[in-house]
């Protein structure tokens, strides 16, 4: 039987478990998956040791770059974004090498792709983690300036949440939430930026699926933007997890 996973921390949101084990039964594959919830990224090769059957693995939060040590090669797209969201395992003369790829890219481009305008200059991107920078990616691929927001901003185009005024809101036509704000169970939880300036020339992203809608989306509609959440994503880089796994 044939072995895929996830790794990350929490888990009990996860996405993947049930969509591969709802694709496996559906398609008569003799497969399983996996959650693996890791206290730290040092407990990875442990994993690996208890699980020899292991095929694949997808990669969240908080790992999607940390993970990025432990493997053999990178693929060129996720070595200039910076962040792994899938593993391969390959196999060959009782020697095993870990490629790593990211998915996430192609899934969030398919998931935005018919709603960009030609208005949409600039992005404000919430959080820096590992997704971001496959937004980040995205957006400059389709010639979108980013600034990031963070808690704690350290680069020179990162700045804080109190410095998201009413000037930034409105230079920055399209806001994406990246980091786990509002994402079950947390749901009351929410980006601290000031909505009151958000309109109907914004486009909301948020990469949360559960809830479908986050109080981050809520309030962007209420104000007339354009918003989606994060499930188109998910399913496109599932599916391109799926692709390269059993190329």
């Amino acid at each position: 039987m044939q072995t895929f996973g996830l790794i990350g921390n929490p888990l009990g949101h996860s996405f993947s478990k049930k969509y591969f084990e709802k694709k496996f039964k559906k398609e008569g594959l003799d497969c399983e998956y996996l959650n693996f919830e890791l206290n730290t990224i040092e407990e990875f090769p442990t994993i690996i040791e208890k699980h020899p059957e292991l095929a694949g693995l997808n990669v969240t939060i908080p790992y999607k770059q940390q993970i990025i040590r432990y493997l053999d090669k990178i693929d060129k797209e996720a070595n200039f974004i910076g962040a792994v969201n899938t593993i391969k395992f390959e196999r060959s003369n009782s020697q095993t090498r870990l490629i790593g790829y990211n998915t996430d890219a192609m899934g969030f481009e398919l998931s935005i792709k018919h709603l960009l305008k030609k208005h949409y200059k600039k992005a404000l991107i919430l959080g820096t983690g590992g997704a971001s920078k496959a937004v980040e990616f995205v957006l400059k691929k389709n010639g979108i300036a980013i600034r990031e927001v963070s808690r704690r901003p350290l680069k020179a185009n990162q700045m804080s949440y109190g410095l998201v005024n009413k000037q930034i809101i409105e230079d920055h036509q399209v806001i994406i939430n990246t980091t786990p704000l509002g994402m079950h169970p947390d749901k009351d939880a929410y980006p601290d930026i000031p909505y009151k300036y958000i309109n109907e020339d914004h486009l909301l992203v948020d990469l949360i699926y559960n809830p479908e809608e986050t109080i981050f989306l809520k309030k962007g509609k209420e104000n007339g933007a354009t918003v989606i959440n994060g499930e188109k994503m998910l399913l496109a880089q599932a599916e391109q997890s799926w692709k390269i796994w059993n190329h």
